[in-house]
């Protein structure tokens, strides 16, 4: 598969992740608790796609490297908010599992592209 070709299928990847992310955010309990990790987990869960749309319609490589570091930390932390959910077991373990094997492959894949930008770089 080619740079062009992954790029389309990883944005694709990345834009149903943010929609599992949304349905999965619209079953936490409404408590206050409950919406203030929807409202952190539906900001990070949804950036990562738009970043990345972002970096590959990027002027420079520098600011490719920038978007794609910003789309690495956001998966990071939409894992973190995944374990919180998780761990206050507000939704289905089978429900979470399945969203957080996504967000880590997801996560993999970015820190593997930053991995080789920056030895490009050097």
């Amino acid at each position: 598969m080619d740079n062009k070709a992954f790029s389309l299928q990883f944005e694709n990847r990345t834009k149903q992740f943010a929609i599992d992310i949304l349905k999965l955010s619209a079953q936490i309990p409404a408590s206050y608790e409950g919406r203030v990790i929807r409202n952190q987990i539906s900001k990070s869960g949804t950036s990562i796609g738009a970043n990345y749309r972002e970096a590959n319609r990027s002027k420079s490589k520098a600011d490719f490297r920038y978007k794609i570091k910003i789309s690495e930390g956001e998966a990071n932390e939409t894992l973190y908010w995944l374990e919180i959910i998780e761990e206050m077991q507000w939704l289905p373990a089978e429900l979470i599992k399945l969203t957080m094997k996504e967000a880590k492959e997801i996560l993999a894949i970015f820190t593997s592209i930053s991995k080789r930008l920056n030895e490009k770089k050097q």
